[in-house]
């Protein structure tokens, strides 16, 4: 089984930052994706951002430029600097991955549990 715990969420102001910590624990053989999405009450959850184990990166056009996605593969960790945050920015946000699992021949996606980011004006 595998599990994915996030850290760095809370409380900010306006214009300020966070970085966000994701890291995968099980039985894993690798992780090709991990990424970060986001939900506020009554609505889709949304992709923020996502990194293969590789080079390859996926923003969404409204986090561009703000928000950066990066990797520790060797601690299967996954992280996200956000930058000039804003109250629009203010959600529940989750860790993603797809994981390569000995007991599986396919990949299985996992979910965190969410970490709550406030941006206050």
């Amino acid at each position: 089984q595998v599990q994915l715990v996030e850290s760095g969420g809370g409380l900010v102001q306006a214009g300020g930052s966070l970085r966000l910590s994701c890291a995968a624990s099980g039985r894993i053989l690798s992780i090709p994706v991990m990424g970060w999405y986001r939900q506020v009450p009554g609505k889709q959850r949304e992709l923020v951002a996502r990194k293969t184990s590789g080079i390859t990166t996926n923003y969404a056009d409204s986090m561009k430029g703000r928000f950066t996605i990066s990797r520790d593969n060797a601690k299967n960790t996954v992280y996200l600097q956000m930058s000039s945050l804003k109250p629009e920015d203010t959600a529940v946000y989750y860790c993603n991955a797809l994981v390569a699992i000995p007991t599986s021949l396919t990949r299985v996606e996992v979910w965190g549990q969410g970490t709550l980011v406030t941006v206050s004006s």
